[in-house]
């Protein structure tokens, strides 16, 4: 088994990076093409100039422009290094196992909070990621029903490209199934439940504004309870409400409506949050504009029994920059040799016999 990474710089951060340098280049292609084209028109009738020229080959063009973007492409990611880890060492960790489950119902996409309840939610995880030390963290995600989006595990940077790609758009039915979020959640732990029972280093943390609520989440959170599960939530909302905007191509068009017209103004359910909390044995946290109670949130994970654990990770990892760097380079060679306009030689070949 092998892992791949990057050095240098985050995934991510790499494909915006190829993408604009596609897209220039692209963009410069397009552009020199038309100029060219204009160049040729302005002494007269394409169709009579054409045999002026008939050494001219587009095709050539575009072959040599395609050699120099994948040469580029190569070199970028070279620069960033991608190693292939193929050595494996069981690591000793100590520290507690999390679960978030993250509400992706549609209620998530007001903005009471800004920039909106979901991108605050994503930004308190991944804030929450980056503090986490030897601890173990899962995620699941949740809507009319739940799914596991990422496995308990160790790789946070994993972890931060799931988070990443979440969106109220995987969601295949909408609501707010907090009890099967919590039962899903339980199960990520991934133990039976005789192990489970009387766990001191498990929590789940339900970042939702808890409104549409449609199952018995109480019972879940005293199910966990009763295994040693703590259950925390975070309230992400305002009690006043706002509407859901609605945005086609980057551009709000308006707000969502119900059957009959009206704007839905949907309200954080703080009471039904406060409950499932309590019953959870867990803290409820209200999240605002200023902060998303994560101080709160580490004070309470601080008082959990932390244990050891093993988990493998990848400990030896070898450069394959030269790689990429080699190929860009043997391209760009090539690319200079291989001139724009046809051979002289092939264009004398009469393959089919035909004449003028």
């Amino acid at each position: 088994m092998e892992h791949l990474r990057f050095e240098n710089i985050d995934l991510k951060d790499l494909l915006l990076i190829l993408i604009g340098v596609i897209t220039l280049l692209l963009l410069l292609l397009m552009i020199m093409r038309r100029w060219k084209r204009k160049a040729v028109e302005s002494f007269g009738d394409s169709r009579l100039i054409q045999p002026l020229i008939p050494l001219v080959s587009g095709f050539r063009t575009v072959f040599k422009w395609s050699m120099v973007l994948v040469s580029l492409v190569c070199i970028i990611i070279g620069i960033a290094n991608p190693q292939i880890g193929s050595k494996m060492e069981e690591v000793k960790r100590e520290g507690v196992d999390l679960v978030i489950a993250l509400d992706l119902s549609n209620s998530m996409l007001a903005e009471d909070i800004k920039p909106s309840r979901l991108e605050k939610s994503k930004q308190a995880i991944s804030k929450l990621i980056d503090r986490l030390q030897g601890d173990r963290i899962g995620l699941v995600v949740f809507g009319g029903e739940a799914f596991v989006q990422l496995p308990i595990t160790t790789d946070y940077s994993a972890a931060k490209l799931f988070l990443a790609t979440l969106s109220t758009d995987i969601m295949p039915t909408q609501g707010t199934a907090i009890g099967d979020a919590i039962e899903l959640s339980m199960d990520s732990f991934g133990e039976k439940e005789k192990e489970v029972k009387n766990a001191k280093n498990k929590a789940i943390i339900v970042i939702t504004d808890g409104e549409n609520h449609e199952d018995d989440a109480l019972v879940a959170a005293e199910d966990a309870a009763n295994k040693g599960i703590v259950v925390h939530t975070i309230g992400m909302g305002l009690s006043k409400g706002a509407p859901i905007p609605i945005y086609r191509r980057g551009i709000q068009s308006g707000f969502r409506k119900d059957k009959e017209g009206n704007t839905i103004i949907t309200k954080l359910n703080e009471t039904m949050l406060q409950q499932i909390a309590a019953a959870g044995n867990g803290a409820y946290i209200r999240a605002n504009n200023v902060e998303t109670g994560l101080g709160v949130l580490f004070s309470e994970l601080s008082k959990m029994e932390k244990v050891k654990f093993g988990s493998k990770v990848f400990s030896d990892y070898e450069d394959r920059f030269q790689y990429f760097l080699g190929l860009a380079l043997v391209l760009l060679i090539l690319e200079f040799f291989i001139a724009e306009k046809k051979s002289k030689w092939l264009s004398k070949l009469n393959l089919f016999n035909t004449k003028d």
